[in-house]
């Protein structure tokens, strides 16, 4: 018998407010650790909770963003369980009204347009972190750092529409695409920013009813999830073929193992024992304030693919590459505002941008060559100023040095040779010193005009300009005998 998974994603989105979301401590990360905090957070008897409005803000741009629907009242609620980083015994979160509904997420499959459908966007506030330091005293020593207690979250659920760990990668890819196009999270999984927890079950392919289903939590990074997924959906099926029985369970993901561990059972809704959170007031979001949200939308990644191809005519598959990330579609848009051949500008930023930048380990934001300084190089090759060769030594100095093109170009004497007074007497001595090559080229030896555009070239040091110098070759050599 056939399976196919069934896979639901929960996913954690930390908001880039400047503060918390209850009260005014940084969210920023990175801090020292337990330095960051106050009453409100580390939930102290009698510190009463006040709610951000640009974490309002923000969960309502993601809501809009997928096409959800923004609840006009929403309720926060007490989700109460224990653990060491949660210093109340209870999470501020939202349970059965929460602020946003419905939506999707899109995006495309081997060509195809694929939809997953979202059950619900809610607001929530993060829970503390436990390290376990390699150089704690005690081997068994977890210690517990509360800064990030009160970071504002948005969780986002997935109906349970995925159907392949490689599905589910390229429904994170553009949820977090989504989320940096909207400024509202960085998408950093390394960081804790972005967290993902995976339900996944299996059933017989043609059956509607669902199997019993695992999460699968501790996966930092996309193909993290899609390994974790193909793992889980490979034991759950060698263990219903054997004749067993899945287990419903919370499992750990070790990236380093390959292989996942059971933590807990899993828990249901009722398990937490929610009820309505009797510090804060119902959240209500007027009209006004909704369309305001919606004004402040950027175009989003996949819009702004197709916009790019449409307008610069690149391929789809160039423009998706240049939106994955929105500052370097911004890079890009700024390349072509001083270069006007998006194609050649693309061909470019593909190739040798994303080289350098994947060679240092760098971003776009950190990149020496700014847009303006490789429009103004690329109008340099395109009127002859250096050629492609050039241009790439020179770019590779730009990049090491953030200097303009123009101004490596005049400190170097680097400027291509393109007129004929100076190619001329160049392609002249060439001939004349190598006579043999001549008479056996002119009597049908056609390839050695590779050799003498070769030492043409090598006498210019590389400067003469490619397409002259085959032009002039050809007048003064003719065409080779073809007896």
């Amino acid at each position: 018998m056939k399976y196919e998974p069934v896979i639901g994603l929960e996913v954690h989105a930390q908001l880039l407010t400047d503060t918390k979301i209850f009260c005014g401590c940084r969210a920023a990360y990175g801090a020292a650790p337990n330095t960051q905090t106050c009453p409100v957070c580390l939930g102290l008897p009698g510190a009463l909770p006040v709610l951000n409005r640009r974490a309002v803000d923000f969960a309502v741009r993601m809501i809009l963003a997928v096409g959800g629907r923004v609840n006009r009242e929403s309720i926060f609620a007490r989700k109460n369980y224990f653990y060491p980083d949660l210093p109340k015994g209870y999470q501020i979160s939202q349970f059965d009204r929460p602020i946003g509904e419905d939506g999707a997420i899109t995006f495309l499959e081997d060509g195809s347009e694929c939809s997953i459908g979202l059950i619900r966007i809610h607001l929530e506030e993060d829970a503390g972190k436990s390290l376990h330091p390699e150089n704690a005293l005690d081997d068994e020593a977890s210690w517990v750092d509360m800064n990030r207690c009160g970071v504002p979250l948005i969780e986002i659920v997935s109906k349970p529409d995925i159907r392949s760990p490689k599905q589910a990668g390229l429904y994170l890819t553009r949820l977090r695409q989504t989320l940096e196009y909207l400024d509202i999270c960085t998408g950093n999984m390394e960081e804790g920013a972005l967290r993902c927890d995976a339900n996944v079950s299996i059933r017989p392919i043609g059956q509607t009813t669902f199997g019993t289903r695992t999460e699968v939590k501790n996966m930092n990074s996309i193909r993290g999830v899609e390994r974790a997924l193909a793992y889980e959906i490979e034991r759950q099926t060698r263990l219903v073929e054997s004749g067993g029985q899945v287990q419903q369970q919370t499992l750990l993901w070790d990236e380093k193992a390959q292989s996942a561990h059971p933590m807990r059972s899993k828990e249901e809704s009722s398990d937490y024992r929610y009820f309505p959170e009797p510090d804060l007031l119902p959240l209500r979001i007027t009209t006004a304030w909704i369309e305001d949200v919606r004004k402040s939308l950027p175009e989003l990644s996949g819009a702004r693919a197709k916009r790019i191809a449409s307008q610069y005519g690149i391929p789809d598959y160039d423009a998706a590459v240049l939106t994955e990330e929105r500052e370097l579609a911004d890079y890009f848009e700024e390349t072509v505002a001083h270069f006007k051949d998006g194609k050649k500008a693309s061909n470019w930023i593909m190739t040798e941008v994303l080289r350098i930048l994947k060679d240092k380990g760098i971003s776009i934001h950190n990149f020496n060559v700014r847009p303006e300084s490789l429009g103004e190089m690329l109008t340099m090759v395109e009127s002859g100023t250096i050629s492609g060769k050039m241009a790439k030594e020179i770019f590779e100095q730009m990049a090491d040095t953030g200097k303009m093109a123009k101004e490596i170009v005049a400190a170097s004497g680097m400027t291509q040779i393109s007129g004929d007074d100076a190619l001329i007497p160049i392609i002249e001595a060439v001939i004349t010193e190598n006579s043999g090559q001549v008479d056996k080229y002119r009597s049908g030896k056609a390839a050695l005009f590779g050799f003498f555009v070769g030492e043409t070239m090598k006498r210019s040091q590389g400067r003469a300009n490619p397409k002259r110098v085959n032009e002039l070759l050809k007048e003064r050599l003719g065409e080779p005998s073809r007896a």
